[in-house]
């Protein structure tokens, strides 16, 4: 059986901290978390490459660095996310993201419109004790106007622009992340300054799946 324990530590190094992560809440985090928890028992032995993996229904879970960069997007130490925020994340695929986010913020609502993902979600939260961590089955570029305003939103799938219902949901102050794009994705981080104006900024080109739902694509 492969050791989980010295592969997180080999990812950490030289997935993460080599590619210019260094904030030491998120590295603690991504050393916490077993990813081989959140991949089926086919990919289990791959769960630390370098890469996404499959996780059914059409789905994939991030690769390791693609996920800390977004993470580390939305803000972390210093006036961004820490244990007394709350924050959303959509598309919460095998529930990877939404396990780190938990270790790091107060409490983590995360949204995934396939049941079945959903539901592995919410069990291996229960199984993990990460009890800050609710994931919710829906559509998730509606975001969660019960819940809201969040500190941080993480979308982790890409839309044709960033969903309105999720910027109104976002606190003053407050980062959103997500792809945005078709063919071509970027990142794109949103920072909501007032009731009416936000900042956008642009990263690093990525792919990730396609955000569906009402705000999203549509017919997919």
């Amino acid at each position: 059986m492969p050791d989980y324990r010295q592969l997180r530590e080999q990812m950490v190094a030289k997935q993460i901290v080599r590619r210019g992560i260094t904030d030491p809440a998120l590295l603690a985090a991504m050393r916490t978390v077993p990813r081989e928890r959140f991949v089926g028992e086919a990919v289990k032995a791959q769960a630390y490459d370098d890469r996404p993996l499959p996780i059914g229904a059409g789905q994939t879970i991030s690769q390791p660095y693609i996920v800390a960069a977004m993470i580390e997007g939305i803000g972390i130490g210093n006036g961004g996310i820490g244990a007394g925020d709350r924050v959303l994340e959509v598309g919460a695929g095998s529930g990877y993201a939404a396990a780190i986010l938990g270790r790091i913020a107060g409490q983590v609502f995360a949204i995934e419109r396939h049941a079945s993902l959903a539901g592995q979600a919410r069990r291996r939260m229960r199984e993990l004790g990460y009890a800050n961590v609710d994931i919710r089955e829906g559509d998730g570029t509606l975001g969660l106007a019960g819940e809201a305003p969040f500190d941080a939103i993480l979308v982790s799938a890409c839309g044709p622009d960033v969903p309105s219902a999720l910027k109104t949901q976002l606190a003053v102050g407050g980062r959103l992340v997500m792809p945005v794009g078709g063919e071509v994705q970027r990142l794109c981080r949103i920072t909501r300054l007032d009731d009416d104006h936000y900042e956008v900024d642009w990263g690093e080109a990525v792919t990730f799946v396609p955000l569906i739902g009402k705000q999203g694509w549509l017919g997919i």
